[in-house]
């Protein structure tokens, strides 16, 4: 909801629904929001973070994309660079780091990194077992005026993951997915159950096909549970918006909240677990 609110505000003082994009992730991101966002996101196995985050410009078809990203206090800012100032679609690790550095993003020190690499190699962690257990991401879209979608997404990835891991968050049609002619998805929990299904391009091509937004999320829940060894033990969720502004909801095997604005008010809804044929 804080999300929703700064980016509505961003708009209503002239900003673009990309600036408001932006600006309602960034606000997350500087917050630590539940510790899945931002630097004061959980940490990896080694014991720091590694941030991913993208963003896309519905009538452009433009997209930006980090991966692996380390000491950058804003990912999602560094995806809009890669989109707006670069031939590219997405930078990792070093590269990502360098070229915010080079645009003149805010960074914290990371000259420690270097003694924790090394100390997680001389550990030989067991990657089965991470150190932290948790997960979640910001996704936020918006449907503006005109008509036009635009969406970012950003997290600090699974606690404990291997160092190097890139979630769901930066793959542009799993973590988020913006069509401007259709509608937009986005997804939170365990990445790599929604990466492995393409999920947000899946609902969105749900949409395409006539499906309600509520329709689409929760019939991809379905279809990824029916062949995953998992079942709907997958922590995973799902937003939509189709281009009449309609929205859904799933979840896989919790209650979810998320919140929703429209006119400069905002509200938070939920949805339980998807009941299960």
């Amino acid at each position: 909801k804080l999300a929703v609110d700064a980016a509505s505000e961003s708009v209503a003082a002239g900003g673009s629904a990309l600036d408001g994009i932006e600006v309602g992730i960034r606000l997350i991101e500087s917050l630590g929001s539940d510790g899945s966002v931002g630097l004061a996101g959980r940490p990896n196995a080694a014991g720091y973070p590694q941030l991913d985050a993208c963003i896309m410009a519905g009538p452009t078809r433009g997209a930006g994309s980090v991966g692996g990203m380390e000491g950058i206090v804003h990912p999602i800012t560094a995806a809009r660079r890669v989109m707006d100032s670069s031939k590219h679609v997405m930078l990792v690790g070093e590269g990502a780091r360098w070229f915010a550095l080079e645009h003149g993003l805010e960074s914290v020190d990371v000259s420690d990194l270097d003694a924790k690499k090394a100390a997680w190699v001389e550990r030989e962690q067991d990657p089965a077992e991470p150190l932290e257990k948790g997960h979640d991401t910001i996704t936020l879209w918006m449907l503006d005026g005109n008509g036009d979608l635009f969406g970012g997404c950003s997290t600090s990835g699974a606690g404990g993951k291997l160092p190097g891991r890139v979630g769901d968050s930066p793959i542009l049609g799993a973590g988020l997915f913006v069509d401007n002619e259709v509608g937009a998805a986005g997804a939170t929990g365990v990445g790599e159950n929604v990466m492995r299904y393409s999920a947000t391009t899946v609902i969105v091509e749900m949409m395409r096909q006539g499906m309600h937004p509520q329709e689409a999320c929760e019939a991809m829940v379905h279809r990824i549970a029916a062949v995953d060894p998992l079942g709907y033990q997958l922590d995973v969720c799902f937003i939509a918006i189709d281009k009449q502004g309609r929205t859904g909801a799933a979840a896989s095997n919790q209650r979810f909240p998320f919140a929703v604005g429209l006119g400069g008010r905002s509200e938070v809804r939920s949805v339980e677990a998807v009941e299960r044929p």
